[in-house]
């Protein structure tokens, strides 16, 4: 156990708080929640960077942050598509769960025959991932309705044009691996 595993370890624990704070009944529960978030992402590039920096990467930790991540990001939108119960937000959420589960079990897969590498992080996904986090911070911190969280509707959209894009770039760059196994 080191600091970057004990990093993606907390991310999960402040799912359950994450889910507290948004359902708690007072006016600062949003920005709670969205600084919980915050906190979340950032210790996502911490970990990575201290695992690099420290040479501390293990086979738990690579297994852990993508899980990590997945499930911050699943429960944040799935309690903003409650909130909005609204098509404009639940189809970008949709998409963008969609598509990660398409990924990690395309990842699985090539890791699976010895090619894990066709499908590696791309800049697209880092930039995705980026206009994700800011959308589900802003989705989170504010009302429906307000500019900031209109913002957050828009970014969210943006983000799944990416994801979409991105997942484009991964399926073919796993293509001549997927056909041959057909």
């Amino acid at each position: 156990m080191n600091i970057p595993n004990i990093l993606t370890l907390a991310r999960i624990a402040f799912i359950p708080l994450l889910v507290m704070f948004f359902y708690l009944p007072y006016a600062w529960s949003m920005p709670l929640a969205a600084g919980l978030f915050a906190l979340a992402s950032i210790t996502d590039w911490l970990d990575g960077y201290l695992a690099r920096r420290w040479n501390q990467a293990t086979p738990f930790g690579a297994f852990l942050d993508p899980v990590a991540d997945k499930l911050m990001v699943a429960v944040a939108l799935a309690l903003l598509i409650e909130r909005y119960d609204s098509m404009w937000l639940t189809l970008p959420a949709l998409v963008i769960i969609g598509r990660e589960i398409v990924i990690s079990a395309l990842r699985e897969w090539m890791a699976e025959m010895g090619k894990r590498g066709s499908v590696a992080v791309s800049w697209l996904g880092k930039v995705k991932t980026t206009l994700q986090m800011l959308a589900l911070l802003l989705l989170l911190a504010f009302f429906p309705g307000t500019p900031l969280a209109q913002v957050g509707v828009v970014t969210l959209h943006v983000a799944a044009i990416l994801t979409l894009w991105s997942m484009a770039l991964y399926l073919r760059a796993a293509w001549p691996h997927l056909s041959r196994a057909m």
